[in-house]
């Protein structure tokens, strides 16, 4: 979707740059080939951007973070454009300058506070199936991290680990995407930061955590990349949920927490409003169902599978980011992210059944987030006759 998102308005600077240096060329307009230069330079981001990957015989973080900063100086530097050409054909320059100046600046805002400020998100679970002991239980959950794509991973993993800490949570649940392409993002430095997080954390494998998108499959094989990425997770002290169900006690009283990984078998459809879920079956066989199920699930399509089974009182994920675009005046608000999916960020309700959606804290393809802030969300669970 953002390839295909990306083409088309590569194409449309194109032409609408032609035809704006068309019309000024009529017009006589002084320093118009050094305008065209850096037109061209500027378009052609995306392009060079795939050169350069065709070219390459691997995508380490080097190479996608090469990749992140070529879009982001596109999105800086042609979209503002386009905006004062649309202000311009309606012979409204000086509001068209005015207007990309101002998006400009919102764009480079997105890129410093919006993408480093965490949003905390704080949601009550009320249901009569919540264990009394569990009553009052404190959950944090946070998401899509992309270790390897972090600008700055020590102050950004360290103001994470604060936040968290600060709400004193009872459990942290993670909902994959720890790393973005393998597991070398989990270096040393990386993992003393994440194991600030005071509180147990539970976790899952997300679509980046599994090797389905390193190039070089031959040096990193995807089987042995997830491997490690579990391995060290596990270093951490993280309890990883492998397609599998723990339970959480307290006193006399339980509720049970399931994990499901993410299949690779599922890459190309990750985005895809609904997705075959062949493999519940086997994943719940022999979890209770008169007990409260919490479920993480990287996914959020996978829902109304898990609900029709019986389970998922509470569904976390994450995953889709709200594309690090979200425009907020009521709710949830919008963001490109409809286009694809049917549930994209917070929270569903159906019936006795929750669902809610995590924003992430990190970025991919371009290192900003526009409304879409870093988010931690809180869970307080209430037993509620």
């Amino acid at each position: 979707m953002l390839f295909t998102l990306t083409l088309i308005l590569t194409l449309a600077a194109f032409a609408a740059d032609w035809i704006h240096l068309r019309r000024q060329r009529r017009r006589g307009t002084p320093a118009l080939r050094s305008f065209f230069v850096w037109v061209l330079i500027t378009d052609a981001l995306p392009l060079i951007s795939a050169i350069v990957g065709w070219i390459s015989r691997d995508n380490g973080p080097g190479l996608m973070n090469l990749y992140m900063w070529l879009f982001w100086a596109w999105i800086v530097t042609v979209l503002p454009r386009l905006l004062y050409y649309v202000f311009h054909f309606f012979r409204l320059p000086r509001t068209g300058l005015l207007l990309a100046a101002l998006f400009t600046l919102y764009l480079l805002w997105g890129t410093t506070f919006g993408r480093t400020h965490i949003h905390v998100s704080r949601v009550e679970i009320c249901s009569d199936r919540i264990p009394a002991a569990f009553d009052g239980f404190r959950v944090v959950q946070f998401s899509d991290a992309h270790v390897g794509a972090l600008v700055r991973p020590e102050r950004e993993l360290t103001r994470l680990a604060d936040t968290i800490n600060a709400l004193r949570p009872d459990a942290v649940f993670f909902t994959g995407d720890l790393v973005n392409i393998r597991s070398a993002e989990l270096d040393d430095r990386t993992m003393a930061l994440l194991q600030r997080i005071e509180a147990p954390v539970w976790s899952v494998l997300g679509n980046h955590d599994v090797g389905s998108y390193i190039r070089d499959s031959i040096r990193y094989p995807a089987a042995v990349e997830a491997r490690k990425v579990v391995e060290r997770q596990r270093a951490m002290g993280w309890c990883v949920l492998e397609d599998t169900t723990v339970y959480l006690r307290r006193g006399a009283d339980s509720l049970a927490l399931t994990g499901i990984s993410f299949d690779p078998a599922l890459r190309e459809r990750r985005h895809d409003r609904h997705l075959p879920a062949d493999n519940l079956p086997m994943i719940y066989a022999g979890v209770p169902d008169s007990l409260y199920n919490i479920t993480l699930a990287h996914i959020p399509q996978l829902w109304e599978q898990i609900t029709a089974l019986g389970y998922g009182d509470l569904t976390l994920s994450g995953h889709v980011h709200s594309m690090q675009m979200k425009i907020r005046p009521w709710g949830r608000g919008w963001s490109p992210a409809v286009w694809l999916y049917e549930h994209w960020s917070g929270r569903y309700d159906n019936g006795r059944h929750t669902l809610y959606i995590n924003d992430g804290t990190g970025y991919v393809a371009y290192p900003m987030r526009l409304g879409a802030w870093p988010e931690v969300t809180l869970f307080t669970l209430k037993r509620c006759e």
